[in-house]
């Protein structure tokens, strides 16, 4: 686990740290994901299914990003699917996912993420010996080379 919630006034946040930009966005995809499910549900004996899920944007990485995490939210609110895991791409504007995933109704929600805002959103790249740290102390403080990533979520 890559990924620490992180306290916000109203909403509740994320920071998460990958070794490469596809990494980074498994684990705040994941991140999310553990937001909205109710803790210590064992969801490994649920059949997964196998998915190819696929978002485009031109310009910013970071709404390409938001617009990946709202894919998302859409797939379960609309599809009653429950993402589990993902491998996603990163590449051309574009990102492609296999994702496996779950009926909703074998999860047990805890909260509702309404939308992933872009208010203190960050995905970027951390060179070698930059250190980004934090000042919450359950969230380590980190030293490059890597990616980091902050989401606020509105619930």
């Amino acid at each position: 686990m890559s990924y620490w919630q992180r306290p916000t006034t109203a909403d509740i946040g994320i920071r998460a740290f990958g070794l490469n930009q596809n990494d980074l966005l498994r684990e705040l995809t994941l991140g999310m994901q553990s937001i909205l499910i109710e803790k210590g549900q064992d969801t490994n004996s649920v059949t997964r299914n196998t998915q190819h899920w696929e978002v485009n944007h031109d310009g910013d990485i970071e709404i390409l990003v938001i617009k990946w995490l709202d894919e998302v939210l859409f797939h379960l609110e609309v599809n009653d699917v429950f993402l589990i895991d993902c491998q996603p791409m990163i590449r051309e504007n574009k990102i492609q996912a296999q994702v496996s995933t779950i009926p909703k109704s074998d999860v047990q929600m805890e909260i509702e993420i309404k939308a992933v805002t872009s208010h203190e959103f960050s995905f970027r790249e951390i060179a070698t010996g930059e250190i980004i740290s934090s000042e919450w102390p359950e969230i380590p403080t980190f030293e490059g080379p890597g990616w980091y990533a902050d989401v606020v979520f509105d619930i």
